[in-house]
């Protein structure tokens, strides 16, 4: 074992956190500790690590294991070295013995002594025997792998933000490799490619790691067991998250079965009770059953901590066909070029998810679509299209001289005060939390105030950056179901997969500095990106096979210019690139082609056009002749497309 709780309780103040929990954490472990928020998950770790002591009970912690644990605490953290240098801290002996090494190096030069040669050789055995030489390497990668630039590494940590912040940490915590990795929400700072990245290292990591987060889908990737704190206990399940709702569904409902046949019981003998007091002779056995009842061991009632209370939108008009449309959009901040020469379109019930990494534009591209960032290019909204956009900025909107209920009110949805009040719930704004003044909430509450409003807009169109930032897995589950019953049309920005999984019928990504769609969901998604990713990793070893082999034979015979494979390697680059170039136009030919389909189907669809019988029929003729064209360029695309695909592969 390496720590653990033994019937553990702990108090704040009055308020029970935890009463007489019992969890022991063995060797390589994957552990997700989950609870709604206030329930004292982050009290547990602190526990753990020794910083709270327990009100009764024992905390137990293997003499030799190490703890590394990774919170918000630590953004307190400030200093002016490199990012390099602050992860490299993650290796204090090994940069100690290095300057030792240094210093007898120094002495050696000077003096030659042989009792101080010898010292120095047994220092550069240590230093190799704890992996010292590559300790730069390993962590440039891990860093890199963070979401870090090489050109990042050098730069003070001063600069960064509290997120990238965290990921320094994060990358020193991994580098010292303690034996039970404690981590608080770790992915709330990281972008999709991070989050991936810190998977996969962490499903081979060398230790124990007990993960608190929001995340369902990095938790059902990482853990093999689940620890919910619930109802002031620790209930364990051994399995991932999607074992675990499917067994809590069945622990609630046999608890409930059990709590109900309990009153039951409660209430027949409270009955008996009432009954034998009023005669004297049946007075004993009236005692005796309300002793029988004070001894009874009570089962709680297993009905869920906070109702499901639903989400609803309101919709006022119905927009046309196309919301927004993007015509050779181009966007740069200085040499930053975020996207260029982009067109697309937002239609009518798309549900589209803008994901990628940070850095890449996507709340960028939000507000170009929204309409409030400077662009060269047209953009144009449809008809009817009533729009609300929530992002971190639209904080700044709230009037912090208002009460929670009164902003809501002031938003004009007609909703009746409980109804808001109903909907706060949701947003983690209960009782008596409504009533407080905007200006004494935390960043997080505020930024649930204004999803609120923009819930509650009667908007038909909604662009959503990182909603689920400041909610926990209940109320995250709300929103997806509310946005799966949303009339209108969504565009959002959010790193959590779970979400996007569950909302997103689209999936936009910015890549070469270009807007590309893919029509489907993110699990559609995710299988078709790794395909591409087999595909080009299993071409890339036959195209070095093939530049392999000139090299060497470059270096043993470089008078030999006519080798043959040469010409070939040429050749062969030559009618890529051609089937590349053919393969763009095709692209701009079919787009103008499936414009000019559009513009004569709009005809036909004119009851105009049938006044006139040469004009309907020459339309018509038209419409023919650009939809049998279409077909032929679509068969041509299809052949040049597998074309490429074949030569990349060679």
């Amino acid at each position: 074992m390496l720590a653990g709780l033994q019937n553990v309780t702990f108090e704040f103040g009055a308020r029970v956190l935890i009463e007489d929990a019992t969890w022991h954490i063995q060797p390589n472990e994957r552990i997700g500790l989950i609870g709604y928020n206030g329930t004292g998950k982050s009290t547990i770790l602190k526990l753990l690590t020794g910083q709270y002591t327990p009100s009764k009970g024992t905390i137990e912690r293997s003499r030799t294991a190490t703890i590394g644990y990774l919170h918000q605490d630590l953004l307190s953290f400030d200093t002016e070295d490199s990012i390099l240098n602050v992860a490299l801290g993650a290796f204090d002996k090994v940069l100690e013995l290095e300057k030792e090494i240094e210093e007898i190096g120094k002495e050696l030069e000077k003096t030659g002594d042989e009792n101080l040669a010898h010292e120095y050789s047994e220092k550069l055995h240590l230093l190799e025997t704890l992996d010292g030489y590559n300790i730069h390497h390993k962590t440039e990668q891990i860093l890199q792998g963070l979401g870090f630039l090489n050109a990042d590494l050098k730069r003070s940590y001063s600069e960064f933000s509290g997120g990238w912040r965290m990921r320094v940490l994060l990358a020193k915590m991994i580098l010292q490799q303690p034996d039970l990795l404690l981590l608080d929400e770790p992915t709330n700072h990281l972008d999709l490619p991070s989050i991936e990245w810190l998977e996969k290292y962490l499903q081979h990591y060398q230790g124990s790691v007990v993960i608190v987060s929001h995340d369902k889908y990095f938790l059902n990737r990482m853990v093999t067991k689940i620890v919910e704190v619930y109802q002031q206990q620790l209930h364990i399940y051994t399995g991932n998250y999607d074992y675990y709702e499917q067994e809590k569904a069945l622990r609630i409902e046999q608890q409930q079965k059990a709590y109900e046949n309990q009153q039951d019981f409660i209430r027949q003998q409270e009955r008996l009770i009432d009954r034998f007091r009023a005669k004297a002779s049946k007075a004993a056995m009236a005692q005796s059953l309300i002793k029988k009842l004070d001894r009874l061991e009570r089962i709680e009632d297993a009905q869920l901590e906070r109702p499901n209370i639903r989400i609803n939108f309101r919709v006022d008009k119905t927009p046309g066909k196309v919301l927004v449309e993007l015509n050779n959009v181009s966007k740069s901040f200085g040499d930053n070029t975020i996207i260029q020469n982009s067109s697309v379109e937002v239609e009518r019930g798309d549900k589209i998810a803008l994901i990628g990494a940070n850095g890449k534009g996507k709340s960028t591209l939000l507000r170009i679509i929204a309409g409030t960032e400077k662009i060269t290019g047209e953009r144009r909204w449809g008809h009817n299209v009533e729009e609300s956009f929530y992002a971190q900025h639209q904080l700044e909107a709230l009037n912090i001289e208002n009460t929670i209920i009164e902003e809501l009110k002031e938003c004009g949805s007609q909703m009746t005060e409980l109804e808001l009040r109903g909907l706060l719930g949701c947003f983690l704004f209960s009782g008596d939390d409504a009533d407080k003044k905007i200006r004494i909430l935390s960043g997080g509450e505020k930024a649930r105030v204004a999803l609120a409003k923009t819930i509650i807009s009667k908007a038909n169109f909604l662009m959503l950056d990182e909603p689920t930032n400041h909610l926990d897995m209940h109320s995250c589950d709300l929103l997806i179901e509310a946005l799966n019953k949303y009339a209108g049309t969504i565009i959002l920005v959010s790193h959590d997969r779970h979400f996007v999984s569950k909302t997103a019928n689209k999936i936009w990504e910015i890549v070469d500095r270009e807007i590309k769609e893919f029509k489907g969901g993110y699990d559609e998604w995710a299988q078709w990106k790794e395909r591409m990713t087999k595909q080009t990793e299993q071409a890339s070893p036959k195209k070095e096979q093939v530049k392999e082999p000139k090299t060497e034979e470059k270096t043993k015979a470089p008078e030999l210019k006519t080798n043959a494979s040469i010409p070939i390697n040429k050749e062969h680059k030559k009618e890529l690139q051609k089937q590349q170039k053919l393969f763009q136009q095709l692209e701009s030919k079919i787009a103008l082609l499936n414009k000019e389909k559009e513009e004569l189907a709009a005809l036909l669809a004119d009851p105009d056009t049938y006044s006139d019988k040469d004009k309907f029929l020459a339309t018509e003729s038209s419409f023919k002749e650009k939809e049998s064209a279409l077909n032929k360029l679509n068969t041509e695309y299809e052949v040049v497309f597998e074309k490429i695909l074949e030569l990349e592969q060679k």
